[in-house]
């Protein structure tokens, strides 16, 4: 593990959530290198937000990007390299507020990539304002009287847009957890993993969630409104209905980058044709 390591002294408030995704991750990517993966292969990329930081403590290939942007920069890096394994860590703000489109279209368009939302229901590193997902009883800076608008369910919205991996899960289920991700990661599609991570300092929901994530072994995990029973029972705070976690959805369908054509030169060399790339994306 210490191979993956790096100088960078970890900045989180003691109890956040983000430790335990850190640590999932790490073991994930060891494990796969020592099942023949390439780990310069792998590219991790991050919004703005405390959840970015995780680029800063894993010695792999990286790419911080600002608010919002990094769905679109992680489709750019696996169109010019479809053998890479690109995987995307937002924050519901970043994510679901100022990325929101990005993540709509990336969806939509099945690009291969793995999406994991630290979603801990507030903007954690400008202390505690609202986001897309926050409880209504949420008190923060910028709605210091509770929130006076419906919060939107993620992975419902992430449903209607096409994403071909749905998934739900809890760093404190530790093994369970880990499963979702590696799932999410060996997808070949988008995937994206709502992981309900907690801001220890600024929306505590530990208790919440301790007392009312169930893990769910679905396996018709092709039917849509089985998957969106379950992904309608999430905000436990405001209905008091347990929340399960697991995989949701899945489907197998052409990936966006399958759309284009590839030049090989010498029968290894790949470039992919920028024009026609650039011009769907405008």
């Amino acid at each position: 593990m210490k191979d993956l390591k790096t100088y960078a002294p970890i900045e989180w408030c003691p109890g956040c959530g983000n430790f335990g995704i850190l640590s999932i991750i790490e073991e994930i990517l060891l494990e796969m290198k020592e099942n023949g993966e390439l780990i310069e292969n792998f590219i991790l990329l991050s919004g703005v937000g405390n959840h970015a930081k995780i680029v800063d403590y894993i010695h792999v290939n990286s790419f911080y990007t600002i608010h919002g942007r990094a769905v679109p920069v992680a489709e750019a890096i696996k169109l010019a390299n479809p053998d890479t394994k690109v995987i995307c860590f937002v924050g519901d703000g970043d994510g679901f507020a100022e990325g929101l489109s990005h993540l709509i279209f990336a969806a939509k368009r099945n690009a291969d990539l793995t999406i994991l939302v630290h979603d801990n229901r507030t903007y954690g590193l400008a202390t505690g304002q609202f986001t897309p997902t926050s409880q209504s009883s949420y008190r923060a800076s910028t709605m210091p009287e509770g929130a006076k608008e419906v919060s939107f369910n993620p992975l419902e919205l992430m449903m209607a847009s096409g994403a071909s991996f749905i998934a739900r899960g809890y760093p404190l289920k530790k093994e369970h957890f880990k499963s979702i991700v590696l799932e999410a990661i060996n997808h070949k599609g988008f995937s994206v993993v709502d992981v309900l991570q907690v801001c220890v300092t600024f929306n505590n929901l530990y208790e919440d969630y301790n007392n009312s994530v169930n893990e769910e072994s679905i396996k018709d995990i092709g039917n849509r409104e089985k998957a969106l029973k379950l992904i309608r029972a999430w905000n436990y705070s405001e209905t008091k209905v347990p929340i399960p976690t697991g995989i949701f959805y899945q489907e197998e369908r052409k990936r966006f980058e399958e759309f284009y054509s590839t030049l090989k030169e010498d029968g290894a060399e790949r470039s992919v044709i920028l024009d026609d790339i650039l011009e769907s994306l405008s």
